[in-house]
């Protein structure tokens, strides 16, 4: 029998829902329970796909080709659950199909509504494609009070009666403030929330308080008998110094002993080991590296997250700590990039659209080819490393990327057509942005003797992506001649996945995102490799 726990947020937005819903997960699979976890979203994209990563941050990929919301990050490197396309779903998509089923008639005719037809059809996301999970757990996004969150939230309600108490709980998570002027935290905004989320039919059965300090115990008794609760349902969500905290402390309060007493559960201790084993390494690690990340969005390091998090795993499993320095590629376009980078101990190009930025990213491939510095480009990161390659070493000065514009020698080009298994898939120039790209999971095959097949001790491997153009496969020759190998191909051999200098200390290039697939206690074999590399390039600094 599957359960559902539905996660709600109120006072102000980025209090942390996703990290509660992890972290909850996460408990619950140390209790040798199953989980899966999907999330709401209801903006009127139909996915944010085509979203600025300063509106929405990063775009999480699934295997499966989905673009999700950043929070399905957080699902995955808590619990090793994969998620798939249809864990995360919005407004957008949700009137397209409630659209295209009036197009087609399946109404028979009637009044299309919220009320049934659109609460409807959220339901039936939520209760899709759980299998024989012990829990699924569901978050809101928004914050309860605004219009667009309307919907979700009356459709959990609907569910709620018909799951009955048994199969379904409510967590609501909110803010207490601390107003040093008062010297106390006020509980009267949790009270607010708590009251709106009343209005819309839904009663709380655990409240998550956000806070800084402990919450003294009249505090919590208050809050308690103002929304309808025990005292120890009322679970303090305190600040930690590492996420990876979060589940620990979270158990330390109580927060899965009373999910588990709501569905008359045992509530015998989890084994929180590995938990446990994470932070100390994170907390106390026996040395420390600097990593340069020079992208275009680094204003809004929201928009790296799953990258920042694969750089602290590979600390973890080198026993180090990841000291990283955001820098903004535009800024090598009118200064040095020597002044930025020669204390630093590695250099990671990340993905990104369009030509902003470019120049500094190849300033910065170009640095660590000549410095000997270990580089690591990820998917554009890679493209202006062959791009630096194919102008440097390999002459060829008007080496560019179509994503520019027409330029007479497109190393980097936009692919219109390729496998995916026995499929073709074809696009054009004119196509839509949205869901266009070559997503999800795809198969590369590693050369041997190559520094990548050591890496990953195997000859394939299946790796997420998230790219338009391509490098192209033409010149090849003409880079490897100059010593840039390409390590790893796609199985037809047309697309390049991998490329490498040899004669460097560490210099990979990807057209992949590997840190999709990083997880705490079981850190990507890249990030791992590049920060062993990073340790030994400090040694030598």
């Amino acid at each position: 029998m599957t359960r559902f726990i539905f996660i709600t947020g109120g006072v102000v937005s980025s209090l942390g829902k996703g990290l509660s819903a992890a972290a909850l997960g996460a408990l619950l699979q140390a209790r040798g329970f199953t989980v899966r976890l999907r999330k709401l979203d209801p903006y009127l994209n139909v996915d944010p796909g085509t979203m600025s990563p300063y509106q929405h941050g990063e775009v999480y990929v699934t295997d499966d080709g989905a673009e999700t919301d950043l929070d399905l990050g957080h699902y995955e490197r808590f619990t090793g659950v994969p998620s798939k396309r249809g864990d995360n779903v919005t407004t957008g998509r949700i009137y397209s199909t409630v659209i295209a089923r009036e197009r087609h008639g399946d109404y028979l005719g009637a009044t299309v509504q919220v009320i049934p037809h659109v609460t409807d059809a959220i339901k039936e996301f939520v209760l899709a494609d759980t299998g024989d999970a012990d829990f699924v757990l569901c978050e809101i996004g928004g914050t309860v009070g605004d219009i667009e969150s309307l919907p979700f939230l009356e459709a959990i309600r609907q569910l709620g009666n018909e799951l009955g108490r048994e199969r379904s709980l409510f967590v609501h998570l909110t803010l207490l403030p601390w107003i040093p002027s008062a010297g106390e935290l006020k509980t009267k905004p949790t009270q607010h929330s708590v009251k709106e989320l009343l209005g819309v039919g839904i009663q709380p059965d655990i409240l998550l308080c956000r806070c800084d300090r402990e919450i003294p115990p009249e505090s919590r008794r208050k809050i308690a008998l103002f929304c309808n609760l025990r005292p120890e349902r009322v679970i303090p969500a305190l600040d930690v110094d590492t996420i990876y905290q979060v589940p620990i402390a979270y158990h330390g309060q109580g927060f899965d002993t009373e999910v588990c007493r709501h569905f008359g559960l045992p509530s015998d201790p989890p084994d929180l080991g590995r938990w446990h084993h994470i932070v100390e390494r994170v907390r106390a690690p026996e040395g420390e590296v600097s990593i340069a990340v020079v992208g275009k969005y680094t204003s809004l390091l929201d928009s790296y997250k799953s990258l920042a998090e694969a750089l602290v795993h590979g600390g973890i499993a080198n026993n180090a700590r990841v000291n990283l320095n955001w820098i903004d590629s535009q800024v090598f376009e009118s200064e040095d990039a020597v002044h930025y980078l020669e204390d630093v101990h590695g250099i990671l190009v990340p993905g990104g659209f369009g030509e902003r930025g470019a120049q500094g990213k190849i300033q910065a491939a170009c640095f660590a080819r000549e410095r000997q510095v270990p580089y690591f480009g990820i998917c554009f990161g890679m493209q202006m490393a062959v791009i630096e390659a194919a102008r440097n070493l390999a002459g060829i000065e008007k080496a560019g990327s179509t994503e520019f514009g027409p330029c007479e020698e497109p190393v980097v080009g936009l692919m219109t057509e390729w496998l995916r298994g026995n499929e073709v898939v074809r696009r054009s120039a004119g196509s839509d942005l949205g869901g266009t790209m070559r997503l999800g999971a795809y198969e590369c095959m590693l050369q041997p003797g190559s520094q990548v097949r050591d890496i990953y001790g195997a000859d394939r491997i299946s790796e997420r992506h998230r790219h338009r153009y391509e490098v192209n496969i033409n010149y090849k020759d003409r880079l490897e001649q100059v010593g840039l190998r390409f390590s790893g191909l796609s199985p037809d051999g047309v697309l390049p996945e991998i490329v490498e200098l040899p004669e460097h200390p560490w210099y990979i290039g990807v057209q992949f995102h590997p840190e999709l697939k990083s997880k705490p206690f079981d850190p990507h074999p890249l990030f791992t490799s590049f920060i062993k590399a990073a340790i030994e390039q400090s040694r030598l600094v």
